[in-house]
């Protein structure tokens, strides 16, 4: 909720657009965020403009692994 929460405050602040980024484990939690807000609090105001999906080489102490990333675009319509 604490994702939901701040785009929510965003979006009551007066911004048009937020982009939720989200990577790895967390891309689930992202998506669920968009979808709450999307669905259940601002349904007719609030759109999906873009999704890009993508990877990120990460290091680590004694290896380089490949993160999955997302980025949601959401728009508000002022209807």
């Amino acid at each position: 909720m604490n994702y939901v929460m701040a785009v929510l405050a965003l979006l009551n602040q007066g911004v048009d657009e937020v982009i939720v980024k989200a990577r790895g484990r967390a891309i689930s939690k992202a998506v669920d965020a968009v979808e709450i807000i999307r669905n259940k609090l601002l349904a007719e105001k609030v759109e999906v403009k873009d999704i890009k999906i993508g990877s990120q080489v990460v290091q680590g102490q004694d290896r380089t692994s490949r993160v999955s990333t997302i980025e949601i675009t959401l728009k508000l319509g002022r209807k």
